[in-house]
């Protein structure tokens, strides 16, 4: 039987969303119907990725902006049966925007009102997303009456998606104050966390926090959470160790908290970030990971039919070689349903150009690749500086498990 949403989805009229509050248990409610959000961030939008994301038991995806092809992302996410929190990107203090001139804000303003005139009947729409992480390097007061303003735009104009919500980089005492003393037209708080996300819950009731909130992305600790080699590299955890992860911070700090409202992990497909594995669900030639797996228990309650290889061990024989020198390099693999396993190992130049905030990042130059066992003897690159080698565990069936260790070449 489908669902009052998927309904609603097919009949094309705009879903009436609105935020329940039963003695402290908060809710979304959709259509009169109880909504948990089980979502993800995808970088591309494709039809592929938003399939994927019905199959796996996903019900929603989230934007950070609005652009030219909103429409058409709305149109597939609606077509899928899927529903999205529409972002609108407000200006960062490291992009050059002002919050004290007030030209740039009333442009701004003008933004968000077309955004919501545009886009507040169409039936994927499920809630309005003020900004993302606009608050680093600029956590003031002015900025979050701002965002008040900017909420109170949006309730004018919008009789259907109640809930407003705007999204910050993580969580600390003075931005819970700020927001609830400036924000009262703010309904909930989208906060992106990834380290610190083990700990969320009790920061939150430690600083006072009485908003519901969404994980609007959560996923393995980031590369600035992470330790590094001497030389600076950060240290990437397997696939494996990163499905543990997700599997515990979903099961301790997203389910069966009364104010949390759901989440969207981070990132469903793939994007070089750091490396082209960090965050990625997907692997760049598009298996599943064990990220998938775990999300996929708890969206939809099963497991996937076939799941991922699993790495146990990982090693390197020496962090620093020679130039030309040898080194090599072993894995311990298993697959659950005992599937053949085919391993690819890749040395990669690390990257050169790393970014904050999400931003776009080139793909470091894949120097050589092999296909072999579970070791591997390699000759470093005759360049001296800093590399990486990457280890893929295919199983033949669409999934895979991922591991990579830095080197320096002296």
């Amino acid at each position: 039987m489908l669902s009052a949403v998927a309904c609603a989805l097919m009949l094309g009229g705009p879903l009436k969303v609105e935020l329940k509050n039963d003695g402290g248990k908060y809710a979304l409610r959709v259509d009169g119907k109880p909504y948990f959000v089980k979502g993800a961030g995808c970088s591309d939008n494709t039809d592929e990725q938003y399939a994927r994301l019905k199959a796996a038991g996903g019900n929603s995806v989230r934007t950070w902006g609005t652009d030219n092809r909103t429409e058409e992302l709305l149109d597939r996410a609606q077509k899928n049966g899927l529903t999205v929190q529409l972002g609108y990107w407000l200006g960062h203090v490291e992009h050059g925007f002002k919050w004290n001139n007030q030209d740039s804000l009333k442009d701004q303003r003008g933004g968000v009102r077309n955004m919501v005139r545009l886009y507040k009947e169409h039936p994927a729409v499920l809630t309005w997303a003020l900004g993302n992480e606009m608050e680093a390097g600029n956590n003031t007061p002015e900025l979050w009456q701002e965002v008040e303003v900017l909420a109170q735009i949006v309730k004018k104009e919008d009789p259907y998606h109640r809930p407003i919500l705007t999204v910050v980089a993580e969580m600390d005492q003075q931005k819970s104050d700020y927001i609830q003393k400036y924000c009262p037209s703010v309904d909930i708080v989208g906060i992106n966390t990834y380290g610190g996300l083990p700990s969320l819950k009790e920061r939150l009731t430690k600083f006072g926090f009485k908003k519901p909130y969404i994980v609007t992305e959560f996923g393995p600790a980031g590369p600035w959470e992470s330790a590094k080699t001497p030389w600076g590299a950060a240290l990437e955890v397997t696939s494996t160790q990163k499905a543990e992860n997700y599997a515990k911070n979903y099961e301790n700090q997203i389910l069966g908290n009364p104010t949390c409202l759901g989440s969207y992990a981070v990132i469903w497909c793939n994007k070089q970030e750091e490396t082209s594995t960090w965050f990625g669900m997907w692997l760049p030639t598009g298996e599943n990971t064990g990220a998938v797996d775990v999300m996929t228990k708890y969206w939809s309650g099963n497991w996937p039919k076939n799941r991922s290889p699993a790495i146990t061990s990982f090693s390197l024989s020496a962090n620093s070689v020679t130039s030309g020198g040898k080194l090599t390099a072993s894995v311990t693999a298993t697959d659950p349903e005992g599937d053949a396993l085919k391993f690819e190992w890749q040395v990669v130049g690390e990257s050169t150009d790393k970014r904050t905030g999400g931003e776009a990042e080139r793909v470091p130059p894949t120097i050589n690749s092999s296909n072999g066992g579970s070791s591997d003897e390699f000759t470093a690159p005759t360049k001296p500086g800093p590399y990486r080698i990457f280890l893929i565990v295919r199983d033949g069936k669409g999934n895979a498990a991922s591991a990579n260790l830095p080197f320096l070449v002296k």
